[in-house]
């Protein structure tokens, strides 16, 4: 902790240091940036109001449409280098959760799970879904915006850790223009490309038209290499000849957007969006290790297909001085994904003799039983907002709203057998019994069919009084309702399980299922449940400005997530849990604005958090565990040094622990155990939560320079972050390890001309393999344990590896 306050001493030093004019260093700087431009000032809407950046009483994280394009973001893997509060856990391009300031239990993201921490949105809307957040493609976007800390008023239940937004460029009326990039790119040896376009049509002076389109394809660098498993049951070996393919984690993403502007007078705007993508995504993201360097074996198919649209409506203007708006959206997603479970097969047949209970159709263990595993993922979102803002120049001034969301979620997961005619050296997998299999689905060992539904309203308001011309006061609330659901069945056959899933039986018999209710295909409903809740979130801030360029704040705010349903009947719902924030932060623009500086301390009681992990029959539990603390410092820079030189760079320490030993669960019960010796703790105290590196931070350089009529650059960027952990649990972190820290180096240079350029890019040059993850394909207890003849079976999954790249870019 001593770091923490030697941060806090810094930046109660940098604040007397800036306002010092005549400090020796001051001097020096302010002589050194004779002829630079002021530092790119973005206007935000980060407080539901257009407001300079720099004027905004919050810690923001911006990367501006310049930014993006110097920096050659074009995914979530990109932008998320250069968000130092932001950390994340993936499995690959569209299996993402994002987490802002450590606010992290390690969730695995079920389909059945609490909702996430951090709201992302694509410009009014949100986009996060359980299945992950949607990796937009990033060209022609105006900015992201991140909001580390609780932003419960303005953005409510999915905002409790911070919310990201990425706002897109809108129709305009004043010009026609386009523009168009094409890249092709080289991973691995393995070819890849981006072909990208814009236009902008105004059809007169009050309508225009943008439509924007994308096809990407991304070379893949994890080999299945080949392998042999032997079941211990029958003795039978099987291996994965059919499915050995070098760099066959490729993916292709073919994606556009439109949006139409009217304004039918000076004070109203009607803007009707839509967007959406169709991602085809090929094997898996990590490797094993034990194999070889980016090597896995994968004994079945592995494929994932994504699509997803998103309709938009914003509608704003002018009641007398005040501003009103209304946004509303749909979303649709539809995630298909196949899986290799041979992981699965193996290890539960070697470790309790199940392959003993997969039997055929004459009722003999099966010889290879080789699963897989299919996710049928339907989604939807509906979102409602109708706000109202006064004017913001007054003393006074407020904004406030109506908000109503509904999420649904249909689920499909089918663990089966295969049942394509897979073949093994002349072997052909016999079928599963009927008799086992889940009524109505042959094959089918499991099944998860259920609907899930998500609901949300609020209330909120937020006012700011200003003090003196130096001194303002903002408080705002939010009072709010949920009400969540999931309904349907899951679990095996009676003639597998009696005691999960469905069994047979009329009346009184029927022990699992529920009588007089049914749901799609399902052989019964078993699952039935639901929870509400309701309470409210707050926010005080004080605000001191000093001048235009430079101010310093106090808030205080809160934050929380909904309670939701576990699916074991002995275990109830969990509850909501709770974030409270006090942050101190300071924001400075020096001589003439080539210098910004900005920086913020923080301290977050994340009390009663919600924590998931596989409990009995491999179920997803979800348990409120006690309380953690995270404090931490974030600071960022911007310096334009000369008028050819200008530097960036930013970074967060982060210290987050738990602070109360996690006791578990009575399995037997569902109660939660309230104490505990740290010896016999799930997590004892001081434990990190996970997905948290102690430091993450970049630094960027770039230089500008003439050549004949041309305008040419050279840019560098470094990426840096310390070691961490996959997991909350003493025996995870045991069986999984921890992710060692890493660097990444990117250099770029080009030219430009006339609204042309190009550009040659390499990313991560040092060919880094930074780990973005760990993980198993079943319980880490289970398959990370040591079997002869089974290489270890803990995945790595890894940064991209160097990529070469060269860019063409007009736009007119």
């Amino acid at each position: 902790m001593r770091s923490y306050w030697i941060g806090a001493s810094l930046l109660a030093l940098s604040a007397s240091l800036a306002f010092h004019d005549q400090s020796i260093a001051a001097t020096a700087l302010a002589d050194a940036a004779t002829g630079a431009s002021a530092v790119d000032e973005v206007v935000v809407t980060a407080q539901k109001r257009s407001e300079k950046s720099q004027s905004v009483s919050a810690n923001l994280e911006i990367l501006g449409s310049k930014q993006i394009e110097q920096l050659h973001i074009v995914n979530f893997q990109d932008y998320q280098k250069f968000l130092p509060s932001l950390t994340y856990q993936t499995l690959g391009p569209n299996q993402t959760s994002v987490y802002l300031r450590g606010v992290s239990s390690g969730d695995n993201a079920n389909h059945s799970g609490p909702l996430p921490t951090v709201g992302v949105y694509f410009d009014e809307l949100p986009i996060t879904t359980i299945g992950g957040t949607l990796d937009i493609n990033m060209y022609d976007t105006a900015r992201v915006e991140v909001l580390p800390g609780p932003q419960g008023t303005l953005y409510g239940a999915s905002s409790e850790a911070g919310t990201v937004r990425i706002i897109s460029n809108k129709p305009s009326t004043e010009r026609f223009s386009a523009g168009y990039s094409i890249e092709g790119n080289i991973a691995r040896g393995n070819d890849g490309y981006n072909i990208e376009g814009f236009v902008n049509v105004p059809v007169n002076n009050q309508v225009a038209v943008r439509l924007v389109g994308w096809d990407e394809h991304t070379p893949g660098y994890i080999d299945n290499v080949f392998g042999t498993r032997t079941f211990a049951t029958s003795g039978f070996t099987i291996n994965n000849t059919p499915f050995v393919k070098n760099n066959e984690n490729t993916s292709d993403n073919v994606g556009g957007r439109g949006a139409i502007l009217w304004t039918p007078t000076a004070n109203w705007s009607v803007l009707a969006s839509v967007v959406g993508q169709d991602q085809h995504i090929n094997g898996v993201y990590g490797y094993l290790p034990s194999v070889g360097d980016l090597d896995v074996q994968r004994f079945g198919p592995d494929s994932d297909h994504d699509t997803w649209v998103q309709a938009g409506l914003t509608v704003s203007g002018k009641i007398g001085n005040f501003e009103l708006t209304y946004a509303g959206g749909y979303l649709a997603r539809h995630l298909y994904q196949r899986q290799d479970y041979a992981d699965y097969s193996i290890f539960y047949d070697a470790v309790y003799g199940s392959g003993a209970n997969w039997r055929n159709a004459a009722g003999s263990p099966l010889t290879a039983p080789q699963q897989n595993n299919i996710n049928d993922y339907h989604y939807t979102k509906y979102d409602n907002e109708l706000r109202i803002a006064s004017p913001s120049n007054g003393r006074f001034r407020f904004i406030g709203g109506l908000f109503q969301e509904e999420q649904t979620h249909h689920i499909i997961q089918n663990q089966n057998f295969l049942d394509e005619g897979y073949q093994n050296d002349g072997y052909q997998n016999e079928q599963f019994s009927p008799a086992l299999a889940v009524p109505g689905w042959p094959g089918t060992l499991w099944l998860t069919n259920q609907r899930r539904v998500d609901r949300d309203f609020a209330a909120f308001g937020e006012a700011t009084f200003d003090i003196t011309d130096h001194l303002s006061l903002l408080a705002g609330i939010r009072g709010y309702y949920y009400d969540n659901t999931l309904y349907g069945f899951f679990g095996y056959s009676q003639g597998y399980d009696e005691l999960t899933g469905f069994t047979a039986g009329e009346g009184a018999t029927r022990q699992n299922c529920i009588a007089g209710k049914s749901f799609a295909d399902t052989p019964c409903v078993n699952l039935d449940k639901g929870t509400d809740g309701a309470g409210e979130t707050h926010k005080v801030s004080l605000t001191y400005k000093f001048n235009t360029n430079n101010l310093v704040y106090f808030t205080y705010s809160t934050g929380y997530r909904p309670g939701g349903i576990n699916r074991n009947g002995a275990f109830g719902p969990y509850s909501a849990d709770t974030l409270d924030n006090y942050e101190l932060g300071l924001k400075t623009s020096l001589f003439e604005n080539t210098l910004v500086w900005n920086t913020a301390l923080y301290d977050e009681d994340w009390n009663q958090f919600q924590f998931s992990f596989l409990g009995p029959n491999d179920l997803t539990i979800i348990e409120n565990a006690p309380e953690a603390n995270i404090k931490g410092i974030e600071t960022a820079v911007s310096w334009n040094a000369t008028s050819r030189l200008s530097l960036s760079g930013g970074g967060a320490y982060t210290h987050a622990v738990l602070t109360r030993n996690f006791c578990g669960t009575d399995q037997s019960t569902g109660q939660l155990i309230q104490s505990c010796s740290n010896s016999a703790a799930v997590a004892a105290s001081g434990t990190p939560l996970p997905y948290t590196p102690d430091f993450k931070g970049y630094a960027t350089g770039r230089y500008a320079f003439p050549v004949f009529d041309w305008k040419a650059f050279g840019q560098a960027s470094v990426t840096y972050q310390t070691s961490n952990h996959v997991g909350l649990r003493a025996t995870d972190n045991a069986e999984l390890g921890v992710m060692p820290a890493y660097a990444t180096v990117d250099l770029s240079a080009g030219a430009s001309r006339n609204g042309l350029s190009l550009e040659f890019s390499i990313k991560n040059l040092l060919d880094s393999r930074g780990q973005e993850n760990r993980y198993t394909t079943c319980p880490v207890q289970l398959c990370s344990q040591t079997l002869p003849g089974v290489p270890n079976s803990v995945y790595v999954v890894p940064i991209i590896p160097r990529t070469f790249a060269l860019r063409l870019e007009q736009k007119f």
